[in-house]
């Protein structure tokens, strides 16, 4: 067994363990239960370092990985998932979601988790796994996938075998003591983006936009242009596991400069404003980060006029 592999099926014994005490199992009893199996199965001690780091996030981004696996198979509660499928699941989201990707590409920790699964799951632990990741890994956008916009290709594949959801969202900005800022949202599969939502039936786009902008920040906005438009496919949760296409248009909107008020639902952890000089170091979805880039050049030109 590869050093790796076996250091991950160690961390996951550890995890089993504590999601078998109730997760009741304190981070050092857990570290020291880590010891004992890296011994008991002959782990290197060079993968220590490694494998407490992996424990370690997994505990501590436990509450927001258990919310993507509820996202993610929303036909599945949490309690009704095998224990160790579900503790191969947070393993694998740990990564693929808080590993850095140069030393843990997308692929590999999707990969482990589905070997694991094979190895100590059922026989449909596999599958299952793959299925809950694989969904996770197209709504981030299928990182290191080696074609550009890997979202828009698939789409174009084969456009008229998939339903199509039709959203908008904004760029919503505020001015306030001579800076400009953004009110951005958080998911919970770690990027920052716009506040965005389907349209309901025989709604305006922009009455739409002014919608998602109030449930989801509380704020009241004023439409001003539109940015653009992307479209990428998504899994369907009310298709049996199939895909949907979901064609997005972006608009930049205004906004007064107050407290964000954030919808605590739908996927979203936070929401902040940010000037316009940091934005630049967050983390976007690769389609969402032009249509922010459009937004910042067509306000920098306001500012010049």
């Amino acid at each position: 067994m590869a050093n790796r592999h076996l250091a991950r099926s160690v961390v996951l014994q550890v995890l089993f363990e504590r999601d078998s005490s109730g997760g009741v199992m304190s981070t050092d009893e857990c570290f020291g239960r880590l010891a004992d199996y890296g011994k008991e199965f002959g782990a290197r001690e060079s993968d220590m370092p490694f494998m407490k780091q992996l424990l370690q996030t997994s505990i501590a981004k436990q509450k927001e990985i258990d919310e993507v696996i509820v996202r993610a198979a929303p036909e599945w509660p949490l309690n009704k998932i095998s224990a160790i499928d579900r503790n191969i699941l947070r393993l694998g989201l740990t990564e693929l979601l808080f590993a850095d990707r140069t030393q843990v590409p997308a692929k590999v920790a999707i990969n482990e988790a589905i070997e694991l699964a094979k190895s100590f799951g059922s026989a449909s632990s596999g599958r299952f796994v793959n299925g809950v990741l694989g969904a996770v890994y197209i709504e981030l956008g299928e990182p290191g996938k080696t074609e550009g916009n890997a979202r828009k290709s698939d789409a174009q594949k084969s456009p008229g075998k998939m339903p199509v959801e039709e959203l908008v969202g904004a760029v919503v900005y505020a001015r306030d003591g001579g800076e400009v800022y953004l009110a951005l949202v958080h998911d919970i599969f770690g990027h920052w983006t716009l506040s965005k939502g389907k349209l309901l039936p025989d709604e305006a786009e922009a009455d739409g936009v002014r919608r998602k902008a109030k449930e989801e920040m509380g704020l009241e906005v004023k439409l001003e242009e539109q940015l653009g438009e992307n479209e990428y496919v998504a899994n369907d949760s009310n298709a049996s596991g199939g895909k949907k296409r979901r064609h997005a248009r972006y608009f930049l909107a205004a906004a007064p400069f107050t407290d964000l008020t954030l919808k605590r639902e739908g996927g979203l952890d936070d929401a902040q404003w940010f000037p316009l000089a940091s934005v630049g170091d967050l983390n976007f979805y690769d389609d969402i980060l032009p249509v922010v880039t459009r937004a910042i050049n067509l306000l920098a030109q306001k500012d010049r006029v």
